[in-house]
C-alpha cells in the first residue's frame, strides 16, 4: 500500500508520532512476545500475515499466527532459511503446498514450502510484482504496480512465461487485485487509473476495460456473481485525481455499474472485502454493510482506538471458517504492528503482535 500514495502516508507516519506514546497502553493487549523459532505449521490453523516493512528498508517479514495456541510466529521466512525477505512485501497466494510470496520493491516472487517455509527458489524478471491468481496448475497471473502489464508466468517450473499488454485507453493501466470468474479474469488499475481491465485467460489477452471512479483500490464478489469495486478517490495534491470516493456494484454480464455509494471527499476508504452476504471496508475504523442495502452505514462496526486525524486501520480480512474479523494496526508504521481478532459481534478476542506495516492476511487451507 506505499509507493503511489506516499503523502498519504507519511501523512500518517507524522500524525502517529505524535499520539503512540499516549496510545501505548493499547499495545498491551499483544499477549504474546515476538519470536523467531523454526516451526513447523502443517498441523496448526492459522493464517499468514504478510508484513511489508519500510520502503527501500528490506525489513519485510513474514508471521503465522497459531490459532490453537494464540501464538503470533514471527520472521519465520528468516528463520526457516537465514535470508531476509526482501523490500516490501506485498501478497502471498498457496496451492499444492507452496507459499508464493510477492516482494514488491525487491521485484521478486519467493516460493517456499507452505508448512516449513524452507526455500524452493525465485521467479525474476518481474517490475513491481502486486498479487497472484492461478489460472492453471503450470500457469498464473501477476499483477505489477508500475508495468502497464500482466506477468504470466509457470508456478512449477518458477519462470516468467509471457506478458499480456494493457497499454491503451484514456488512463494509465497498471494493475492490482486478479480475480477470476469462467474464463475472465478482472482486475483494477489502482495506481493512478480509472478502470477495471477484463483478460480472457484463454488467450492471454485485454478483451474489454470499463470507466469506474478514481483509483479503484480494491474489488471482491458477492454471492450473486456482482463486482464490487472501492474506489480510493486519489488524494488531496495528487496531479492525477482527487474525487469523492465511491463504492459501486457492476453486473459482470453486461459491464454496466447498478449502484454507486459516494464518501466524503476527504476519506479515503480501503481494503474491501466480502464474506456471507456482507461487505466490510476500512475508512478509518471498520465499517460493514449489507449487500443489499441502500446507503453507506453511518457508524463504524469496529472502531480504531485512535483520533480520526492520527489515521487508522491499516489492513483487513476475514476468516472464512469461522467469520471472525482480522483487522491490522500499523502504529507509527516503524515499530512491529499488531493484529487483532474480532468475532461476529465485534468483540474482541485476541491480538498479536507481528512484523512492521502488516498489510495482508492468507488463510491456509
Amino acid at each position: 500500500m506505499q509507493n503511489n500514495i506516499f503523502s498519504i502516508g507519511f501523512t500518517r507516519l507524522v500524525n502517529r508520532v505524535f499520539f503512540v506514546f499516549l496510545f501505548a497502553g493499547f499495545l498491551s493487549c499483544s499477549k504474546k512476545p515476538v519470536d523467531t523459532v523454526y516451526f513447523e505449521f502443517s498441523k496448526s490453523q492459522g493464517f499468514f500475515v504478510v508484513n511489508e516493512g519500510n520502503f527501500m528498508y528490506g525489513n519485510s517479514s513474514l508471521s503465522f499466527v497459531d490459532l490453537d495456541n494464540q501464538f503470533a510466529h514471527n520472521q519465520i521466512f528468516y528463520a526457516r532459511n537465514a535470508a531476509p525477505l526482501g523490500d516490501v512485501a506485498q501478497s502471498v497466494n498457496i496451492r499444492n503446498g507452496s507459499i508464493y510470496i510477492m516482494v514488491n520493491n525487491s521485484g521478486k516472487i519467493y516460493v517456499a514450502d507452505d508448512n516449513t517455509l524452507e526455500f524452493k527458489g525465485s521467479i525474476t524478471g518481474l517490475n513491481s510484482p502486486r498479487y497472484l491468481e492461478f489460472i492453471s496448475e503450470d500457469k498464473a497471473y501477476v499483477s505489477d504496480l508500475y508495468s502497464q502489464s500482466i506477468h504470466i508466468i509457470n508456478p512449477l517450473t518458477y519462470e516468467k512465461t509471457g506478458e499480456i499488454n494493457l497499454e491503451g485507453g484514456r488512463y494509465h493501466r497498471s494493475s492490482e487485485r486478479l480475480l477470476l470468474k469462467g474464463d475472465t479474469v478482472f482486475t483494477n488499475s489502482w495506481s493512478n487509473g480509472k478502470e477495471i481491465l477484463l483478460i480472457n485467460s484463454r488467450t492471454d489477452e485485454l478483451v474489454g476495460s470499463l470507466e469506474v471512479g478514481a483509483q479503484p483500490q480494491s474489488m471482491a464478489f458477492d454471492s450473486n456473481g456482482k463486482l464490487w469495486v472501492l474506489c480510493d478517490g486519489g488524494y488531496e495534491g495528487n496531479p492525477f485525481f482527487y474525487e469523492k470516493p465511491q463504492l459501486m456494484r457492476i453486473d459482470t454480464r453486461t459491464m454496466e455499474i447498478e449502484k454507486v455509494f459516494f464518501f466524503d471527499l476527504e476519506t479515503s476508504p480501503t481494503e474491501l472485502a466480502i464474506h456471507n452476504d456482507t461487505l466490510w471496508f476500512i475508512n478509518r475504523h471498520i465499517y460493514r454493510q449489507s449487500i443489499y442495502d441502500s446507503q453507506l452505514p453511518d457508524k463504524p462496526f469496529i472502531s480504531s482506538p485512535y483520533p480520526d486525524d492520527y489515521g487508522g486501520f491499516y489492513a483487513l480480512g476475514i476468516d472464512p471458517a469461522t467469520s471472525h474479523i482480522l483487522v491490522a494496526d500499523a502504529i507509527d508504521h516503524q515499530q512491529n504492528g499488531i493484529v487483532s481478532e474480532y468475532n461476529g459481534n465485534g468483540e474482541l478476542l485476541n491480538s498479536y503482535q507481528v512484523g512492521v506495516n502488516p498489510g495482508h492476511f492468507r488463510f491456509k487451507k
